[in-house]
């Protein structure tokens, strides 16, 4: 007798639902014509996050890929214009990543881009449905189980 399997069933959705939010994303990232890739705009989004500019060590940390990767991601945003390289002050041997004009207006644009993908990805759920996904990824993405968040 064959059993449904209910995790596997799960995972499945899972991998679906994922693979609709990059098919939604990356067209509303097209229709904006910004000229960045979705690894760029990742990129981009992480570099915003730091106080001061970070190496290109500390990129690929965050993003966990190799340093080759980021040098890759960070040569074509510099020939766009929307990074540059900057030395840093204390020590002439270690380069750091700056966002430009260009590029913080690209993050805005990449902000509005994801703003209404989200809202088309979560247009037919229930404003109490979308409190409920957002607990439930939040403990997916922490993997708490929730009992333990409650203590």
């Amino acid at each position: 007798m064959n059993t449904p399997d209910p995790d596997g069933l799960l995972a499945e959705q899972l991998l679906r639902f994922t693979r609709r939010v990059h098919r939604i994303q990356k067209r509303h990232l097209l229709q904006r014509d910004l000229g960045v890739t979705p690894a760029q705009s990742r990129l981009l989004r992480t570099l915003a996050h730091y106080s001061a500019p970070p190496r290109m060590a500390d990129l690929a940390e965050r993003l966990e890929v190799v340093p080759r990767a980021v040098t890759t991601l960070v040569d074509g945003l510099e020939a766009s214009g929307k990074v540059r390289r900057a030395p840093d002050p204390t020590n002439r041997r270690v380069i750091r990543i700056e966002l430009t004009d260009d590029g913080r207006g690209t993050l805005r644009e990449l902000r509005d881009a994801r703003r209404s993908a989200a809202e088309e990805i979560l247009a037919p759920l229930t404003e109490e449905q979308r409190k409920v996904f957002g607990g439930l990824l939040d403990t997916l993405i922490d993997g708490t189980p929730v009992a333990e968040q409650r203590c």
